[in-house]
Formats: structure tokens, C-alpha cells, sequence
């Protein structure tokens, strides 16, 4: 007697169902067809020895083939799940690490911005004993409330990518030299190229803090400013004072005028921030080198 068809099409039903079914009905679907099958195959032959053990056979066969089926895509999904999970796990992960960073750079930015524009106007302001001094307190005040007002702007503050020129840069040192009566010229050196521009913003408003600084705390006595330009491959900013100096050791946590305003600064164009400072002086060196 030949083969019957409908045994080739259980195990094509069995991956049918572990398509469609849950595990619990997947196995009863490759128990249960089989052995019905079986069934039918006997009664049809009135349960003669010949059927006996031809039936079997493929009963057993089928049984066997169908169980393997269901572990291998069970074995699969679980595969498929875990991966899943792990990714899932990673996505988050990263989602908290992207947010915490984010945070953490938009509460540097705005200690950044209070500091620089708020408090430097502040201090103007009370140290104002002259007609140019008190217009330049108004300036730095007005500046500040427009930067306060744009604070959600990053991009506004910050500058954007569009590459600018090492020469702009010295003309804002120049001009920042001015704007804080620094009685001190912007020395030129090297090869001038194109920087991206939010680097460039980042490292006048860098140099612009410690030339801040340098007037404060030491009088602008033999302020110097060194742009040194590598092309189009970096530049360096450096500013000397002969003032007397100080100890970052000795300077507070809550002091955000060299932490915030220079070393994160640069830190955040991927730039770097180097202070060397003693009794004969003080030298804030800002660098950029493209990647």
C-alpha cells in the first residue's frame, strides 16, 4: 500500500501553528494531528497487522519531527526575546546617560551664562566710577538681559558650525580687550584658517572671561594676548598677566568663573583649557586642534 499524502502535511500543519499558535496549542497540534491521523488510518484499515506497523512508524516519525519543530522555534523566539530585551535595555540605558549629559551641560551653560554676562555686569556696575565706566555697565546689563531672555537659544548663543575665520577671532579679542578698558593688544601668530564657528564662540567667550579675570584680580597689569592660528587644523588663544596670581587649589566649588566659564567651556567644543599661575603671574593658554 503507498504512502499516504496527508502524513507529509501534518508537520507543514505543525509550522503552521507555530506561527500562529502559542506554545500550549503548538504542542497540542503536533501531539494531537498525528495521532488522530493515526486514528484514522486504522479504523480505515480495520485494525490489521499491516497497519499496525506502518502506521506506527509514521505516527512516531511525525511525533518526533513535530516536537523538534515546536523546541526549534521556541528556542528561536526565546533567542529573538532575550536580544530584544538587551536592546531595549540598551536604548534605555543610553535615553538616561543622553538626558543626565544634557542636563548637565545645560546647567554648566546657564552657570556659564550668569556668571559671565549677570555677575560681570553686577560687578561693573558697583565698580563704576567714571562716564565710560557707567556706560559700559549699561552695555554689559543690557547685553546680559538679552542673553538671559535668549536662554533657551543654544544655537543663538553658542554661534552655529559654519566655519570662521582665526582673523574674526582676534578682531572679538580686540574688541573685548576694548569693551573691558584692557589696556593690551592682541599679538598674531602662525597661519590663519577656518574654524567651526561654535568652537570660535566658545573660545572668545573663553579668553573674554580670563581677560575678565585678569582685570579684576590683577589690575590688567602686563596684559598680553597671544592668537597663535595652525590653519585650518586648530588654533590657540593665550593671555598673560603680571599680576599676583593664585592658587585653583583655593577657589571654591560655587566659583564658576574659571570652572564653568573657561575649563567646561572648552571642554565642550572638545577644546582644552591649561592655567598656570604664581606669584609672577598668571597664563590661561585655550587650544583647539581639529580631530
Amino acid at each position: 500500500m503507498s504512502q499516504p499524502w496527508i502524513f507529509c502535511l501534518v508537520n507543514v500543519g505543525v509550522v503552521a501553528a507555530g506561527l500562529a499558535f502559542p506554545l500550549r496549542l503548538q504542542l497540542v497540534w503536533a501531539v494531537g494531528v498525528p495521532l488522530v491521523s493515526g486514528g484514522v488510518r486504522m479504523i480505515e484499515g480495520e485494525f490489521t497487522a499491516t497497519f499496525w506497523t506502518t502506521t506506527a512508524f509514521d505516527v512516531s516519525f511525525t511525533l518526533i519531527l513535530g516536537l523538534v519543530i515546536v523546541a526549534l522555534g521556541w528556542m528561536f523566539r526565546s533567542v529573538a526575546a532575550g536580544v530584544d530585551e538587551a536592546r531595549g535595555q540598551a536604548v534605555a540605558s543610553y535615553a538616561a546617560a543622553a538626558a543626565a549629559a544634557a542636563a548637565e551641560e545645560e546647567r554648566v551653560a546657564m552657570a556659564a551664562l550668569m556668571h559671565d554676562s549677570v555677575l560681570a555686569a553686577l560687578i561693573a556696575a558697583e565698580r563704576a566710577d567714571s562716564e565710560r565706566a557707567r556706560d559700559l555697565a549699561v552695555a554689559m546689563a543690557r547685553e546680559a538681559l538679552t542673553r538671559l531672555a535668549n536662554t533657551e537659544a543654544v544655537v543663538a548663543q553658542e554661534g552655529s558650525d559654519e566655519p570662521v575665520g582665526t582673523v574674526q577671532i582676534i578682531a572679538e579679542l580686540r574688541r573685548a580687550l576694548s569693551e573691558l578698558g584692557a589696556d593690551a593688544s592682541v599679538e598674531e601668530r602662525g597661519v590663519a584658517g577656518l574654524i567651526p564657528g561654535r568652537t570660535a564662540r566658545a573660545i572668545v567667550l573663553a579668553a573674554r572671561q580670563a581677560i575678565g579675570n585678569a582685570m579684576v584680580h590683577a589690575q590688567g597689569r602686563g596684559m598680553h594676548v597671544i592668537a597663535e592660528g595652525d590653519g585650518d587644523d586648530g588654533v590657540k588663544v593665550t593671555i598673560i598677566d603680571t599680576g599676583p596670581g593664585f592658587d585653583m587649589a583655593e577657589i571654591g566649588e560655587d566659583r564658576l568663573g574659571i570652572r564653568a566659564s573657561i575649563i567646561a567651556r572648552m571642554g565642550g567644543v572638545a577644546g582644552s583649557a591649561t592655567i598656570d599661575s604664581g606669584p609672577a603671574g598668571t597664563q590661561v593658554m585655550l587650544e583647539w586642534k581639529r580631530a
